[in-house]
C-alpha cells in the first residue's frame, strides 16, 4: 500500500512523464497536441494544449480510476479529512446533482433550504425526488436569507420521517452558515443522510478560524467547488464522501451524467491545487482572511455601505460566518447592489463576483493584491460621492416564501403554455426564474406565481440584473402548467 505523501501531484506527474515519451497520436482530441489547431495553440499555449489529452491506460480513466487517478483522489480525501473524494469535471454542479441522486429516488422526500442554488432543484428535476423546503430565516435590515433554524428542520423531521436526507448550504453565498453539527446529530438519529453544498466552502477545511467543514461534522457527503476558493480552474470540482456511502454506487451515480472523456487539463489543476492547499492552506486562507477584515473596515469608514461580518451571529441561522467573504449592503446610499456592481465594472474597470437587490460582493482570494484592495475602497467611496442618493422606494428583501404546489419533476414536464408574465398571477410555473449569479430561483418550477414574485423579477430587470431560467431568454413571458392539468 502505497503511503499517501501531500507533497505528490500524481496526475501531473504522469502527464510530465507522458510527454516526455514523444508518442505518436492516432487517437482523440482531433487537434493531436496542438498541430492541428495553431490558432487555439498560439491562444491557449502549446504546453496547454499538449495536456489536452485523452484517457489512456499510463493515464488512467476518470470513470473507473484504478492508478494515477485514484491516488489523486486518495490523496484529496485524505487532505479533506473524507472517505474518499471523487473529481468532478461537470463543475458543482454535477457533484450537487449526483449527491442528490444518491441520497434519494424518485418519489423519496429531501429537506433542504429554499434558497439553494439552481443545481439542487434541478436535480429534483433529473431524479423525481420530492423537496420538503425549509424556509430560511432572513435578515430584514439586509434583506438577505439565512440558514436553517435548527427548530425548523426538527419541525420538517416531525412531519416528514420519511424523507431520506437533509442538504445544507456551507456556507451561502453571502458566507452564512447553519447550524451544521446541530443539524447532522439531528438528521443522523433520524437515519437521514446529510448532503452539503459547499460550493462557497473549500476553504474551510484548511483553517481553525474558519466555520466548521462538513467532513469535520461527520456529513456524509459534500460538493466542493475547488475552482472557487482552492485555485484550480473553472469548473473543476470535488465530491466527498464520509461515513457508510458507497464508493462504488456514487461511482456509478456519477457516471449517469458526468463526461466520459474527463479533461485532464481540469483534472491536474484539482491535483495541483490540493497539493498547495494541503501543504499552504493555513496560511493562503489567513492571508484571504486578513484582506478581507482590512477591506471591510475601510469600506465601513466610508459611512453608507455596510461590509458585515461575524458580529451577526446570533447562534442558530446565523450560526457562524465566512471570514473570508467581502459582503457588503450598499441600500443606505440609495443604490441596489447590481447597481454598485455595474458601476465598479463600467466606470472603475473593476470586477466583482456579483450584485442583487441590497448587496454585493467582492470575492478575495490569495491572488489579490493590497493595491487592488485600495482601488475598490477608493472606487466605493467615490461611487458613494457621486451616486448616493435617497433609499426611498428601494426593495428591502431578497428572500420570497414559495408556494409550492406540485414537485419540480412533475411540473417541469407538464403539459404547458406561455404566457406574458404579467398575466400569470396565480398560475403554476414549469420553468425558473433567477437571477445569475447567485443563481438562487426566484421562482422555481411547481411554484405559483403571485404579484408580489412578478414584481420582485420586474425591478430585478429593471435594476440591470441577469436574469435567467426562462425558455423566453427575454424574460417577458413565463411557461405554466396547463390549467388542465391543475
Amino acid at each position: 500500500m502505497n503511503i499517501l505523501s501531500q507533497q505528490r501531484a500524481p496526475i501531473m506527474e504522469a502527464l510530465n512523464k507522458y510527454k516526455k515519451m514523444r508518442v505518436v497520436p492516432f487517437d482523440v482530441p482531433g487537434h493531436k497536441r496542438g498541430r492541428g489547431n495553431e490558432e487555439l495553440t498560439a491562444f491557449l499555449g502549446e504546453n496547454c494544449m499538449s495536456f489536452d489529452v485523452n484517457s489512456m491506460k499510463p493515464l488512467d480513466n476518470l470513470i473507473h480510476p484504478v492508478s494515477v487517478i485514484r491516488e489523486a483522489e486518495e490523496l484529496a480525501a485524505d487532505a479533506f479529512g473524507a472517505k474518499h473524494a471523487f473529481f468532478m469535471v461537470n463543475g458543482t454542479t454535477s457533484a450537487v446533482q449526483a449527491m442528490v441522486m444518491t441520497a434519494c429516488k424518485a418519489g423519496e422526500k429531501i429537506i433542504m433550504p429554499r434558497n439553494v442554488h439552481r443545481s439542487a432543484i434541478n436535480a429534483l428535476i433529473i431524479s423525481g425526488a420530492i423537496p420538503v423546503y425549509v424556509n430560511p430565516g432572513s435578515n430584514k435590515e439586509l434583506g438577505i436569507p439565512l440558514g436553517m433554524a435548527v427548530e425548523d428542520v426538527k419541525q420538517a423531521i416531525k412531519e416528514h420521517p420519511d424523507a431520506k436526507a437533509i442538504l445544507i448550504n456551507n456556507p451561502t453565498y453571502y458566507g452564512i452558515c447553519s447550524n451544521m453539527k446541530e443539524i447532522t446529530a439531528l438528521a443522523h438519529r433520524h437515519g437521514m443522510l446529510v448532503l452539503v453544498d459547499e460550493a462557497h466552502g473549500t476553504h474551510f477545511y484548511f483553517s481553525e478560524e474558519l466555520p466548521a467543514s462538513a467532513m469535520s461534522v461527520g456529513a456524509d457527503m459534500a460538493a466542493v467547488s475547488m475552482h472557487k476558493s482552492g485555485g484550480s480552474l473553472t469548473q473543476s470540482s470535488l465530491l466527498l464522501i464520509n461515513n457508510e456511502v458507497s464508493e462504488g454506487y456514487v461511482r456509478q451515480i456519477i457516471n449517469l451524467t458526468q463526461t466520459t472523456s474527463g479533461s485532464y487539463l481540469l483534472m491536474s489543476s484539482l491535483d495541483i491545487s490540493r497539493k498547495n492547499l494541503a501543504l499552504h492552506g493555513e496560511e493562503i486562507f489567513k492571508k484571504v482572511m486578513n484582506m478581507a477584515r482590512y477591506t471591510r473596515e475601510e469600506i465601513n469608514k466610508i459611512g453608507g455601505y455596510y461590509a458585515f461580518a461575524d458580529e451577526l451571529k446570533n447562534g442558530d441561522t446565523i450560526y457562524d460566518f465566512d471570514l473570508t467573504k467581502l459582503s457588503v449592503h450598499s441600500l443606505d446610499i440609495g443604490l441596489a447592489g447590481i447597481e454598485v456592481y455595474d458601476i465598479l465594472r463600467d466606470e472603475y474597470d473593476i470586477q466583482i463576483e456579483f450584485g442583487d437587490i441590497g448587496n454585493f460582493l467582492a470575492y478575495i482570494s490569495v491572488g489579490d493584491r493590497h493595491l487592488d484592495l485600495e482601488r475598490l475602497v477608493s472606487a466605493l467611496a467615490e461611487i458613494k460621492r457621486r451616486y448616493s442618493t435617497d433609499k426611498s422606494g428601494l426593495f428591502d428583501h431578497e428572500y420570497i416564501k414559495p408556494q409550492v404546489v406540485y414537485t419540480p419533476q412533475k411540473a417541469f414536464y407538464a403539459p404547458k403554455e406561455t404566457l406574458p408574465m404579467a398575466q400569470s398571477v396565480g398560475r403554476i410555473s414549469s420553468e425558473f426564474v433567477m437571477a445569475y449569479p447567485p443563481g438562487i430561483p426566484i421562482l422555481a418550477p411547481g411554484e405559483r406565481i403571485t404579484g408580489e414574485i412578478l414584481e420582485y423579477i420586474q425591478y430585478c430587470k429593471d435594476k440591470g440584473s441577469f436574469m435567467t431560467g426562462t425558455e423566453d431568454r427575454e424574460i417577458e413571458h413565463i411557461n405554466v402548467v396547463k390549467e388542465s392539468e391543475q
